[in-house]
């Protein structure tokens, strides 16, 4: 063996591993947000787990992916800790389909049946049909199709050339010394685990070991050891996948590790000793890359069906070896749902930004209604809560923000791309009530500090439009937070009003004034009040609007409201008669 075929070798690993991916990801976005959601949401039995997590990472082509998925759903309290080692357990099963797949570029041309299905002709039928989707069509399904078939070309082409490039080690004598240094079952385990944690996939490391298998010079004595060490080296990638991860999340990351290392001990343990027993006289025998996908297959269903039992043994091993620590976070936080490793599953992310922003609406809700109180029942413990979750909502708007804005670098769906929209444009007037929030709790303070005394008229006017306002922040939040858009048509019509009052509110002040009925000291209050009172109406309207445009698929908030508000519909008007009758001076 040459350099030229060294290189040769080293170019077809890449191109296994770059068309591995590039099927990959093409499956996963075929497939959309479906994978994830039915991984999440089916998992009521250990069974149900291991059979939902074999058929995800069937299709997505990784165990890894599949289990940093799941790390992800545990760690930001969509799943279960337990839930997830039944998955987990599926997705060692679920791996082991790409050796069948990689077998595709070992058919030969014998027959007339298989002429038409040999590597040269498949894989170039596959990347002809793969280029045509991928270049001419303009629909992003048959487009990602095209990326399947284009990933499945470079991962046969990359296979046919370790192939070629291993044919001259069949008559290398140091090869075959070599390999007889790896018979020792330990050794190989050692080595197929090495070997794996340096490539990160175990589909990779398996289709390397059918490319060495042309040789002839592989039996199965020396690739049992190998395919055992191959599991237990796929845990890296997921264990280094939980670096960050909360307490559930590392033990969901350490299932996979504890699984392969017991299954491998089971499973290799019970070989061998039968094998001791009464000896395999198959173990001397060639294998091939049919035979090898074969007994890949079998060595990791007998682990699966071992381990299956063993679920409450693992997951009370697990608890013991990462102890859950005292301190936890705090439960009104919800930022801790928006999970890092969603931000490649877009469907997940915006699921989980969507609870999030319902958390930080009903909190910013929540804060303007505590400071409005402080005007009946002030406290210095009352105000110091409304100053905090300010705060607090300030850091929702940062997180879901910056989260936000990563998602949108993925390939989203139409109605994707609508749901981020809203987000992002809700955001910021769901922080900007929290902040009106905390300059009405400072107007509380004040008048309690400084002893100031309304008139009558004007604590009447304060509550009638407090009334308003609180009735309209709570309409937003229910409308948002449920999707509610018949009702979010409510919102305008109580909004104008509101602005008809605090210009009404505006003027009877100014009377006041005139009468000596007021002194200044009280009118920057009220006039403080007045105006923060307006712009959260105003916010409101905000977010229905922002909710109504993008469900007609258009975004143009002054246009709607400038239509609204001169065609003046029936229902409109109902609306604003109910509230003039309900919220009157």
């Amino acid at each position: 063996m040459d350099i030229g075929n060294l290189i040769a070798l080293l170019s077809g690993v890449a191109l296994f591993l770059f068309g591995m991916t590039i099927m990959g990801d093409g499956l996963k976005r075929v497939a959309g947000s479906r994978l994830e959601v039915v991984l999440y949401r089916l998992t009521s039995t250990p069974l149900k787990g291991v059979l939902l997590g074999t058929a995800v990472t069937a299709v997505i082509q990784s165990s890894s992916a599949t289990s940093v998925m799941v790390v992800g759903f545990v760690n930001s309290g969509m799943m279960k800790f337990r839930q997830a080692i039944g998955i987990i357990l599926g997705s060692i099963l679920g791996t082991s389909i790409t050796g069948w797949v990689v077998c595709l570029s070992y058919l030969d041309a014998s027959s007339a049946l298989t002429s038409l299905l040999s590597t040269a002709t498949l894989t170039g039928v596959v990347a002809v049909a793969g280029i045509i989707l991928r270049m001419f069509c303009k629909s992003q399904t048959k487009r990602h199709l095209g990326d399947i078939l284009m990933g499945f070309a470079v991962l046969m082409f990359g296979m046919s050339a370790m192939s070629g490039a291993v044919e001259p080690l069949k008559g290398e004598a140091w090869f075959t010394e070599l390999l007889v240094t790896f018979s020792n079952p330990l050794l190989g385990i050692l080595v197929g685990m090495l070997f794996t944690a340096v490539l990160q996939s175990a589909s990779a490391a398996v289709g390397i070991v059918q490319a060495l298998s042309v040789t002839g010079a592989l039996n199965f004595s020396l690739v049992l050891p190998l395919l055992l060490g191959i599991s237990v080296g796929a845990a890296v990638p997921v264990l280094l996948s939980a670096l960050g991860a909360n307490v559930d999340g590392k033990r969901t990351a350490l299932v996979y590790l504890v699984s392969v290392l017991s299954g491998t001990l089971l499973v290799g343990g019970a070989f061998y000793a039968i094998h001791a027993a009464v000896g395999f006289e198959f173990l001397n025998t060639a294998t091939n890359p049919f035979s090898i996908a074969l007994a890949n297959s079998v060595l990791r269903l007998a682990m699966v069906v071992l381990l299956l039992p063993a679920i409450g043994l693992i997951e009370k091993l697990v608890c013991a070896l990462i102890p859950e620590h005292e301190e936890k976070k705090p439960l009104e936080d919800a930022t801790f749902r928006l999970e890092e490793r969603f931000i490649q599953h877009p469907a997940l992310a915006i699921e989980q930004s969507r609870l999030t922003i319902n958390s930080m609406a009903e909190l910013a809700r929540d804060n303007l209604i505590d400071a409005m109180n402080l005007f009946t029942n002030y406290s210095d413990e009352g105000f110091e809560q409304v100053k905090e979750m300010e705060s607090q909502v300030d850091r929702y708007e940062d997180k879901l923000g910056s989260y936000l804005v990563k998602v949108t670098a993925q390939e989203m769906t139409g109605r994707q791309n609508e749901e981020v929209t809203k987000f992002l444009h809700t955001i910021s007037d769901f922080e900007r009530i929290s902040d009106h929030a905390y300059v009405v709790a400072k107007a509380a303070k004040e008048v309690h500090d400084k002893q100031i005394q309304f008139s009558e008229e004007g604590l009447h006017e304060l509550s009638v439009l407090g009334a308003a306002v609180s009735e309209i922040v709570r309409l937003t939040t229910r409308v948002f937070v449920d999707n509610d858009l018949s009702d979010a048509a409510r919102v305008e019509p109580l909004e104008e009003h509101i602005d008809d009052l605090c210009d009404e509110m505006k003027l009877h002040h100014i009377e006041r004034l005139q009468r000596g009925e007021c002194t200044l000291s009280q009118g920057f209050v009220f006039n403080d009040l007045v105006t923060n009172y307006e712009r959260v109406g105003d916010h409101c309207s905000n977010v229905a609007v922002a909710m109504i445009e993008l469900e007609s698929d258009a975004f143009d908030t002054h246009q709607y409201l400038k239509s609204l508000k001169k065609q003046r519909t029936e229902a409109f008007d109902r609306y604003l008669g109910e509230y003039q009758a309900r919220f009157a001076l």
